[in-house]
């Protein structure tokens, strides 16, 4: 099988093409950055091709050796989501892009999407709810999806769309709560600033959410939206507690220090039914 990965260098990407490569799939791989400055261990495992979605190139089908499989990963700007150019940027160049590899003979796509799309829905959200985005990002997100369905009238293929919650581990965003407490333990910081912490929300490491895309692509019975999350509710504070419990370390925790965001609710997560039926099947 041969599958085009869009963001393969980003922060899920570099953990997905390991999981295709030992799924023994073909990969191409696509992203921002020279070759020559990567030093990835997958690296001279797949074809590894530089390249911008402005670009948008017509020939891009056979100029990305005719791929059976795209999932698209590829989203710049985050996690600024209240960023306009999350609609007028990254939600054509993706829509576009995605329509010349359909068009070129593509005929299995599969997308991630956001629990930004629910917007500030509570409690344990199933894919069947209705999306109510309110930042940018989320919008986006969201349009693009309804850009794609609308697509996928004219020219079949089979759509997938993996609906991501909170993620965490290596190659994480530096601004992350997780990777920020990190600096803060090894600069040696005698306190942490951060929110009340009561936020509730839907955690998986990276490794076991590469593993869950890989898996819902190569469904082939499988079309629509599928939640990637735990389905258990965990606040930001137990969150940090037991990064902290399970290394050993130790730091006082200034709850309150910055206020909750207000493009979130403060308990949502995500009802995985639907997912583990698809990995258990």
């Amino acid at each position: 099988m041969k599958i085009l990965v869009t963001g393969a260098t980003g922060f899920i990407g570099r953990h997905l093409i390991t999981e295709l490569i030992a799924g023994g799939h073909e990969v191409i791989a696509l992203g921002l950055e020279d070759r020559k400055t990567l030093s990835f261990p997958w690296l001279d495992k797949v074809r590894y091709i530089q390249y911008d979605l402005s670009e948008n190139s017509a020939d891009c089908y056979d100029r990305f050796h005719r791929p059976d499989r795209l999932i698209h990963l590829c989203w710049a700007g985050l996690p600024n989501y209240k960023e306009l150019f999350h609609i007028e940027k990254n939600l054509f160049e993706s829509y576009f892009f995605i329509k010349q590899l359909v068009l070129g003979g593509v005929k299995d796509v599969t997308v991630l999407g956001t629990c930004f799309e629910y917007g500030l829905q509570e409690g344990c959200l199933s894919e069947d709810a209705d999306a109510r985005p309110v930042n940018p990002y989320g919008l986006a997100k969201d349009c693009l999806r309804k850009f794609l369905q609308e697509l996928n009238l004219k020219h079949p293929f089979n759509f997938k769309w993996v609906r991501l919650f909170y993620l965490y581990g290596a190659g994480q965003n530096k601004n992350s709560i997780l990777e920020l407490l990190k600096q803060a333990l090894d600069n040696n910081d005698e306190v942490f600033n951060m929110s009340g912490g009561e936020q509730e929300r839907d955690y998986l490491p990276v490794e076991k959410v590469a593993e869950y895309i890989a898996k819902i692509s190569m469904k082939d019975d499988f079309c629509g939206i599928v939640n990637c999350c735990s389905g258990r509710p965990v606040s930001i504070r137990s969150l940090v507690e037991n990064y902290l419990r399970e290394n050993h370390k130790s730091i006082k925790l200034n709850l309150g220090y910055y206020p909750y965001p207000d493009y979130e609710p403060m308990a949502f997560w995500g009802n995985n039914n639907k997912l583990r039926k698809l990995i258990e099947e």
